[in-house]
């Protein structure tokens, strides 16, 4: 590999542009050498605006793939990861994927074994772990500053937050709704936490009782209630085969002020977390009950046409830092599987209308 390391993108829309590419564009180390969308005119803005003097773009991945490139990032609806992913691994490159994993478990797997069978390096994007709050509150779990973590609540709730452009609402190409977008974020940061990648069995329920509502009030504008095919919102308890439990909530629309995204509340035997608006920590000590705030400055979690905040440059970085120094990445393959596995099941559950085991 030469002193640069030769990126291609995958999908230049919003993610891409609001966090990949920021990101990877600080990098010293990285050359952002090709740019790929269905769309072709997004990828040519894109390689103007990050690309190397001489980036190229594609409308088909395939044709990128046959390049000189080092590491992909896919970043294209839900129901491609697992395919685009497969074929970047299959020609040698290394893989950062954005989240979810997969739109369902079958896809994760093979993306699993593509990454086994070729010797490189998959990681996925959930970058809510390289938040300054975050990173500390792992030590604190690894230090076993809680105790035996039991009980946990992941939340990723909007009040009015609809993302209306792009094919968010289409269910075929995305696999659900605010379940698997922003869901997705608040439980893999919870298991991560607590170091718990073992369900047992998972119920859940997913709602369509908001998005048939015309002219809605909403951050981007009244919804397509004809596109409008995914849950408007999802909840999910899921029991760990240790006995922990975990409550999941997840939604775009809800009548609810209590709202927040990437966000989770741990119980354990020795002391609770708080990682929502703020960073509390509340236990009992010399027999009086106590909370401590943690100081710290945290950055948003969404990534849409803004520039990438500190956790997306981190997470870069460090994923970067891992294929130059052959490094295992911060969030493993194996752990984003068990989050696709969850959200799956709690979707199934909703369909069934009962308790899915997860063997």
């Amino acid at each position: 590999m030469t002193d640069k390391i030769k990126v291609g993108i995958i999908g230049c829309g919003g993610i891409a542009n609001g966090k990949h590419l920021p990101s990877l564009s600080q990098i010293e180390e990285v050359q952002l050498v090709a740019f790929c969308d269905v769309i072709e005119e997004r990828a040519v803005k894109a390689a103007k605006k990050f690309g190397a003097e001489n980036a190229k773009v594609y409308k088909n991945y395939k044709s990128l793939l046959e390049e000189d490139i080092d590491v992909i990032h896919v970043c294209t609806p839900n129901e491609s990861h697992c395919e685009i992913t497969v074929a970047s691994l299959q020609s040698g490159k290394h893989v950062m994927c954005e989240k979810p994993m997969a739109k369902t478990t079958e896809e994760a797997k093979q993306m699993i074994e593509a990454q086994k069978e070729s010797g490189k390096k998959l990681t996925i994007g959930y970058q809510n772990r390289f938040r300054k709050d975050s990173l500390h509150a792992y030590k604190l779990a690894k230090d076993n500053e809680f105790g035996e973590i039991y009980n946990a609540k992941a939340h990723a709730i909007r009040r009015r937050a609809v993302p209306t452009w792009g094919v968010f609402l289409d269910e075929e190409a995305q696999g659900g709704g605010p379940l698997i977008d922003i869901g997705t974020h608040a439980l893999d940061l919870t298991l991560w936490l607590m170091d718990n990648y073992e369900p047992e069995f998972v119920v859940g329920k997913a709602y369509h009782k908001l998005s048939s509502t015309k002219n809605a009030a909403n951050a981007w504008g009244p919804w397509d209630t004809d596109k409008f095919t995914v849950e408007d919102s999802a909840f999910g308890f899921v029991t760990m085969k240790n006995g922990a439990t975990i409550y999941l909530e997840s939604s775009w629309a809800l009548n609810s002020l209590e709202v927040g995204e990437a966000q989770t509340t741990l119980h354990g035997t020795k002391a609770g977390l708080s990682l929502r608006d703020k960073m509390i920590v509340n236990g009992e000590e010399h027999g009086l009950l106590y909370d401590k705030e943690v100081q710290m400055e945290t950055g948003g979690v969404d990534f849409y046409d803004e520039a990438g905040d500190d956790e997306a440059l981190t997470e870069a970085e460090q994923w970067i830092n891992c294929i130059k120094n052959d490094e295992e990445p911060l969030v493993k393959p194996g752990q984003a599987l068990i989050v696709t596995q969850i959200l799956e099941a709690i979707y199934e559950s909703s369909k069934q209308n009962k308790p899915v085991y997860i063997n």
